[in-house]
């Protein structure tokens, strides 16, 4: 009796993949799988380039897994063994890639990119080059072709809820929808206007009745600036040259749509209300013209009054409780010098009185020079945090840069005990920067995690560099005692060390932040792990506090 035929095995026929090219292809994984661990490495670091690809990552650990699962992959291709269970298993990863949302362009080039390294291989291969390279290349596209089959189901799938949706969409009745609509417009919170080609107010909502104070039936027919005594100046031009711009464009291409205006900021002006108080109003203007419809422009609006004054307000205090912080936590550093100098001095004062020249006389003298230049280095630190120098941007790889900072601390590495190693990708990675500050940053995060380590004898720091589409991440971990929950390490003045001055984090917070960047500690006993991210993208101006 004739056994039915198995996709798989259509397949095979298909394309002509054999039991000989199942021979060729494990005659030649000795010869390939020393380059498995370079494949997988060089696959993920290309994936790190592109957005969309890495954006289908949840992050390192994940990365890792799919690693190790990428080159047993690789040993599979070469196994020599192609069943039905080989089969499920190509299945299941054309399924995952849909389950995680990997655009299939992506799984076509990284087919091809990893095609490119066998092929390689394959030529080298002792028994027969070009017999290995052909039976590499039908067993990828055998791989290719079942992986899409998921994505053909998935979208086929896809395509069906669509039109089930459609269909319950038009069950419903216009008189519910124009009921939703109202609703939508009478009940929300924001002000809401429907304006025509030449800024004269055709809907006016019930937030903006009671905004204002004025009844629909004041403003309707009435431009929409002069009904509102919006203000000429500042943003309040800028709305008006907006509503020009609509205009215009109405008048040389109604069918155009200029769509939300996303990326237009909110314009903040003023509006006069019936009574003649002025409330502050946030709005944005929308140009979407309807056929057989008046409205042409929609203004929303959000009363931001109350909130702009709060912020004012907020923001007063917040600097002044910011200033008063300052100025006690620089009182207190200063009076620690201070004292030890005044206590010195006056031991000075009675044995020069007594007419005493002992060492120890000499001994107060060096306490009190060593006290006043503690002083100074904490006035030029604290200047250094409170008035920091413009950035000076320029291109910088980091690759060099974290070698020039494992250099540096190499010494003071090797009195505590300490083993320093860098962990960097091979493609370099460049940002815009100022590399002195940065450099400033990963000397102070380094030279922490040593001063953790060496009290207990040693251990390790690993000084790490990882590339994202848009940001670069720099590492410094230690296998130290950790940082406490809730310790406010970044806080001015706050500094776990005897004769610390607690500026050291906050500079470099401080410096991290004037790039556009990020700074966390993930920190557990064991384990310290600090995390500066930063964008790749130029900055155009050096930020400031």
């Amino acid at each position: 009796m004739q056994t039915l035929e198995t996709r798989f095995e259509e397949l095979k026929r298909y394309i002509g993949f054999t039991a000989e090219d199942a021979e060729y292809l494990r005659a030649a994984h000795e010869l390939a799988e020393p380059h498995f661990e370079r494949i997988a490495r060089e696959f993920y670091e290309r994936i790190r380039l592109h957005e969309e690809a890495h954006a289908v990552f949840t992050g390192e650990a994940q990365i890792a897994r799919l690693h190790r699962s990428l080159i047993r992959w690789l040993g599979r291709l070469f196994g020599g063994v192609y069943d039905e269970a080989y089969y499920q298993d190509i299945v299941t990863i054309g399924r995952v890639h849909v389950k995680v949302g990997l655009p299939q362009r992506y799984m076509f080039t990284a087919m091809a990119r990893i095609r490119g390294s066998l092929v390689a291989i394959a030529e080298a291969s002792p028994s027969d080059g070009p017999r290995t390279v052909a039976a590499v290349s039908r067993l990828l596209d055998l791989e290719l072709a079942i992986m899409l089959e998921s994505y053909r189901d998935d979208f086929v799938a896809r395509i069906q809820q669509v039109e089930r949706l459609e269909k319950q969409a038009l069950g419903r009745s216009l008189a519910r929808t124009e009921h939703r609509y109202i609703n939508a417009v009478e009940l929300a919170r924001v002000l809401i206007l429907g304006l025509d080609v030449d800024g004269c107010v055709r809907l006016f909502n019930r937030e903006a009745e009671r905004a204002t104070g004025h009844q629909r039936d004041e403003v309707l027919g009435r431009s929409f600036v002069a009904a509102l005594h919006i203000d000429d100046r500042g943003d309040g031009l800028r709305l008006r040259e907006q509503l020009a711009r609509f205009a215009e464009l109405h008048r040389t291409s109604p069918e155009a749509r200029a769509g939300g205006d996303d990326d237009e900021p909110p314009l903040e002006t003023t509006v006069q209300t019936r009574s003649g108080r002025t409330r502050v109003v946030r709005w944005r203007l929308t140009y979407a013209p309807a056929e057989g419809d008046e409205v042409a422009v929609f203004a929303l609006g959000i009363d931001s009054t109350d909130e702009t004054a709060l912020l004012a307000r907020t923001q007063q205090q917040e600097k002044l409780a910011a200033i008063g912080t300052l100025a006690a936590g620089l009182a207190h550093e200063i009076r620690n010098p201070l004292n030890g100098a005044q206590l010195h001095l006056t031991r000075l004062e009675r044995a020069l009185r007594r007419g005493d020249t002992s060492p120890r006389v000499f001994e107060s003298v060096t306490v009190v020079g060593d006290e006043m230049k503690r002083l100074g280095a904490l006035v030029t630190e604290f200047l250094e945090f409170a008035r920091p120098r413009p950035l000076r941007l320029e291109s910088v790889c980091v690759q060099p840069l974290l070698e020039r900072v494992a250099e540096l601390v190499a010494a003071q590495a090797g009195e505590g005990q300490v083993l320093v190693r860098l962990d960097v990708p091979i493609a370099p990675i460049e940002l815009r920067a100022d590399r002195a500050k940065l450099e400033q940053v990963l000397l102070n995060l380094a030279c922490n995690a040593i001063e953790a380590l060496a009290p207990n004898g040693g251990g390790n720091v690993v000084v790490r560099a990882r590339r994202q589409p848009r940001t670069v991440t720099l590492e410094v971990e230690d296998d130290g005692p950790g940082v406490a929950p809730d310790t406010p390490i970044f806080d001015a003045f706050y500094s776990s060390k005897p004769q610390g001055t607690g500026l050291g984090l906050s500079i470099t917070h401080r410096i991290v932040t004037d790039h556009g960047g990020t700074i966390d500690v993930d920190s557990a006993p064991g384990r310290s792990l600090f995390r500066v991210a930063l964008p790749l993208a130029p900055l155009d101006s050096p930020r400031r506090r």
